[in-house]
């Protein structure tokens, strides 16, 4: 067990997670700014970007990259630096690190050997998403950015069913739809909602079900970094979880998944059959025969 008591004095330096703006430069707090421009180096996963931030705000402090792809090797260099007493700013592109972003491990790095650390509110698009939705904030899940690959993507959906919370997502424009649709089909027609441009000029809620949702994407090119806000499950939820094609005769339902989702169609007469609780002899039947 360790007792971490932030702001005594020790001999090492401490590290500082430092949110950044998610869009508006004024999100960033005075305390951020002049932590920033105190600690003896600056750990940032683009220092392009962060010298962006920097030169607006007049911070002169040394960069150095951190980002996923050389997280081990800066930790063999920043914590000496630390033990030794120099205090240290880990920062990502925009909101808090770690969260989807580099910086755990850094963090964990720190706290192995003792060196305290501390977290600096601020902002973070996922809470901003939440709150704005409407949905319910008592109890909520924040996953960030679900698996690429489709099997992986609909494996987790599946195990995210049940929950109750809230679930936010984070996704790319170039994968909304794919998301949605995922979404759809394993979540059901549940409450949900697009958050995007987040404290920008464009800032912008879309509102809706699922099958609304992914409507409103396949009709409109939207652009940005998206937050996705999905109500948890209920009772109601898990009756009404087949809506989306309870309206299609069996052909159709089968069709669908081929014609829309490039399944052959042996897994698209499966997933049917998984879906309508049905023999797959049956589902085949339907689909090729009568």
């Amino acid at each position: 067990m360790k007792v971490q008591k932030s702001y005594e004095d020790g001999s090492g330096g401490t590290l500082y997670v430092v949110p950044t703006p998610i869009g508006n430069l004024e999100d960033i707090t005075f305390r951020a700014l002049r932590t920033l421009k105190e600690v003896a180096v600056i750990a940032a996963e683009d220092t392009r970007n962060t010298k962006k931030l920097m030169n607006h705000f007049e911070i002169n402090t040394p960069l150095i990259s951190y980002h996923e792809h050389n997280k081990l090797g800066r930790e063999e260099q920043l914590l000496p630096r630390m033990i030794d007493g120099e205090s240290i700013a880990v920062v990502s592109d925009a909101g808090m690190p770690a969260i989807s972003d580099p910086g755990y491990e850094l963090v964990q790095a720190a706290i192995e050997n003792d060196l305290p650390v501390v977290v600096l509110p601020g902002a973070n698009a996922a809470l901003c998403a939440l709150v704005g939705s409407g949905l319910s904030a008592k109890t909520f899940h924040f996953y960030g950015f679900l698996p690429r690959k489709k099997k992986d993507k609909e494996a987790e959906l599946e195990r995210l069913k049940g929950l109750q919370d809230t679930l936010l997502f984070y996704e790319s424009p170039h994968r909304l739809k794919d998301t949605l649709k995922a979404l759809r089909d394993q979540l059901g027609q549940r409450q949900a909602v697009i958050a995007r441009e987040l404290t920008k000029r464009f800032e912008e809620y879309s509102r809706g079900t699922t099958e609304e949702l992914l409507t409103y994407v396949s009709e409109n090119q939207l652009k940005g970094e998206c937050c996705i806000v999905v109500e948890g499950s209920s009772s109601d939820i898990e009756e009404n979880t087949v809506l989306w094609w309870s309206h299609l005769p069996v052909r159709d339902h089968v069709t669908y998944y081929i014609e829309e989702e490039n399944f052959p169609s042996k897994e698209a007469i499966k997933k049917v059959a998984s879906e309508r609780q049905m023999p797959k002899r049956d589902v085949y039947q339907t689909y090729h025969i009568d």
